[in-house]
Order: structure tokens, then sequence, then C-alpha cells
């Protein structure tokens, strides 16, 4: 097993150097000692979505999950895919199964609720992005999609709110 810690060590830091095609032999390499790995379908399929491969992606994301349905990563990066290629109903049921296995991710209720604002369901949209705020304050794309929801629904307070809580934001970060 040290063998394939190694490869799949190697795989996420070519990965996040920007190289998914030189980490995804690496992938396949661990895989082949270890295919029952949801942990290393799901890295290879990062990798996969990385070098533009979706459908690929999709499919190690799958296997990743047919091992594992309790890995919610792999359920919100198919549910990115599907919503990049408008396949509205199959991103959110992936968004629905990462949120029932984690629904303390605010990342994940982001992404459900942009996926809500672009279909024009501003009320789901907004409770989608008030859970992520209340879960994470200073998530700033929360907070600004927070806001473009409450001036959407003509909530200018609550949207002068928000952009207060933005504008604090950035004064902290300078």
């Amino acid at each position: 097993m040290e063998a394939t810690t190694v490869l799949n060590d190697s795989g996420i830091a070519l990965t996040e150097a920007h190289r998914p095609d030189e980490a995804i032999p690496l992938f396949y390499e661990a895989l082949s000692m270890d295919p029952e790995n949801p942990l290393l379908w799901f890295n290879l399929g990062i990798a996969q979505q990385h070098s533009g491969d979706y459908s690929t992606a999709l499919t190690s994301f799958q296997k990743a999950t047919s091992i594992d349905d309790t890995l919610h990563e792999a359920w919100f990066s198919m549910g990115l895919i599907y919503y990049e290629q408008n396949q509205f109903e199959l991103a959110e049921n992936c968004y629905q199964f990462a949120l029932y296995h984690n629904y303390e991710s605010p990342k994940t209720l982001n992404n459900l609720g942009v996926l809500y604002f672009v279909q024009g369901w501003l009320e789901d949209a907004r409770d989608c992005f008030e859970e992520a705020v209340t879960l994470a304050p200073m998530y700033e794309e929360a907070l600004y999609n927070l806001r473009d929801v409450c001036r959407e629904l003509k909530d200018y307070q609550a949207a002068a709110e928000f952009e207060r809580s933005l504008s604090e934001l950035s004064r902290r970060r300078f």
C-alpha cells in the first residue's frame, strides 16, 4: 500500500501544479495495485477534470461513488461538471447527494445556490447562500451571491447589509 500512497501523493501534487496529464498515469498505476480505492478514483477524476476530459472524469467519479457513496467530494465534482454542461437536473441531484453526506459544506450550498439562481429559482438560491454564509460567515463568493440574489429579489436592505459585510472583509485583507 505504501507504493499506492506515494503514487497518489505524487499525482495530487502534479494535478495541483497544473500538470494533470502527468498525474493521470500515476493514478492508473496506483489503481492497478488497489482498484477498489475510492480516493484513487476520485483523484484520477480530479486530474481528468483539470485536463478537460469531463466524460472520463465523470466515469472516475461514478466509480468512486460506487465504491463509497458517502464520498461527498466526488458528488460535488460531478455536480460541477454537469452544471458546466448545462445538465442542471443531474447537477442538482449530485449536489443534493453531496449535501446528504456532508450538509455542512458551504461550497456545495453555494454551488447549489448558483444553480438555482441561473434557473430563476431565486428564493431557493437565497436559502442556499444564506446557509453557506451561516456555516462560513467570511465566505466571500457566497456573500457576493447572497448580495446579488437579494438585489434580484428587491430586498435592498439585505443587499446593503451583505455589501457592508463584503466591504469589511475587503478591509480586513489590507
